[in-house]
């Protein structure tokens, strides 16, 4: 295994997989001259031209529509958007083209296409660029939903993500570009994680917390400081959410007993409580409390970094909630 940041680890997914099948091809806001917003893109107008990695205007309904189309013709097309909050200026052309084409045409038709996008809060970017909103995506029948957390995880599920024939969300969260993980596969080794198995980031008997993309890393945080006061938590990544692992969590509550779902998304209306839901017929006896949640507080994010901060989940508070479940 090697080490890298995530933004690096995503810039060779995508050059793997554009380097491994021609009708791959990139477009979206400054993604090709300056390599995109994070940085994901550098180099790769360079090496595969413009005609593969393509800037496009501003504006988020022709460039993904063109997406949709383009995959329709057999070319498989990732598509950036710059922030995950732009996804419902072209939601039409997400949700109601993208995500259904297969449907309404019986399956004769198929659409090969990933749209990545940055989400979550931390970086004091307000209100309209700092929004968790994965479940909007995994509400709507006919995408798959994905939400990373390491650099490995990144590379291995982005490369997924692109083989695969059906349209793909692909969440990631804006404060890990710059981390480093240890988890990459070494150079040349093709290694592709599958939708729909969760990744069980720490075994434990007292707790199982079910978390996602930034969650997981604060969450594994806490659980390891936990365990240096004797308490053993059970914490699961789950790579995506459409489709999702229930077996692994159900599997994991029948042993511990209790549930924590750390989300970074608001709580009302949010995937930790689909998820308590789905689950609870499986779990309803073998539960020795009632399963709690922690997401961001209900309200739009502030710019000021002293009033954004205590409204998402950290380490502090996840550990506090598990001490008082456990």
């Amino acid at each position: 295994m090697r080490e890298l940041m995530v933004r690096d680890a995503i810039r060779e997914a995508l050059d793997e997989e554009m380097a491994r099948d021609n009708t791959v091809f990139q477009m979206g806001e400054d993604i090709g001259v300056i390599g995109g917003n994070f940085k994901c893109t550098v180099g790769l107008r360079d090496k595969y031209g413009d005609l593969r990695v393509k800037d496009t205007p501003i504006s988020e309904q022709d460039f993904v529509g063109m997406g949709v189309g383009a995959a329709l013709t057999g070319l498989r097309p990732v598509v950036e958007l710059m922030f995950a909050d732009f996804l419902m200026v072209c939601g039409d052309q997400l949700f109601n083209q993208m995500a259904k084409i297969t449907y309404m045409s019986g399956g004769q038709c198929s659409v090969p296409m990933v749209v990545r996008m940055p989400l979550g809060g931390g970086r004091s970017s307000a209100a309209q660029h700092s929004q968790s909103i994965h479940a909007w995506a995994a509400h709507i029948p006919g995408v798959k939903v994905v939400l990373p957390s390491t650099a490995g995880e990144c590379k291995g599920l982005l490369k997924t993500a692109i083989r695969d024939n059906n349209p793909v969300m692909f969440f990631e969260h804006k404060m890990l570009y710059t981390t480093k993980f240890d988890d990459v596969p070494d150079e040349g080794e093709d290694v592709c994680i599958p939708f729909g198995k969760a990744r069980i980031v720490q075994e434990g008997s007292d707790i199982t917390v079910v978390t996602n993309s930034m969650m997981t890393i604060k969450a594994t945080k806490a659980v390891k400081k936990l365990a240096e006061e004797g308490i053993h938590a059970e914490l699961i990544d789950l790579r995506t959410i459409v489709p999702l692992d229930t077996e692994t969590i159900i599997k994991s509550v029948k042993k511990t007993g209790k549930l924590l779902i750390v989300d970074e998304g608001h709580i009302d209306f949010g995937i930790s409580g689909e998820i308590a839901t789905r689950i609870m017929p499986d779990v309803f006896y073998d539960l020795e409390a009632p399963v709690q949640r922690l997401g961001t507080g209900n309200v739009p994010l502030p710019f000021s970094p002293a009033l954004e901060f205590p409204l998402i989940p950290d380490e502090k508070s996840i550990a506090a909630k598990i001490r008082e479940m456990v």
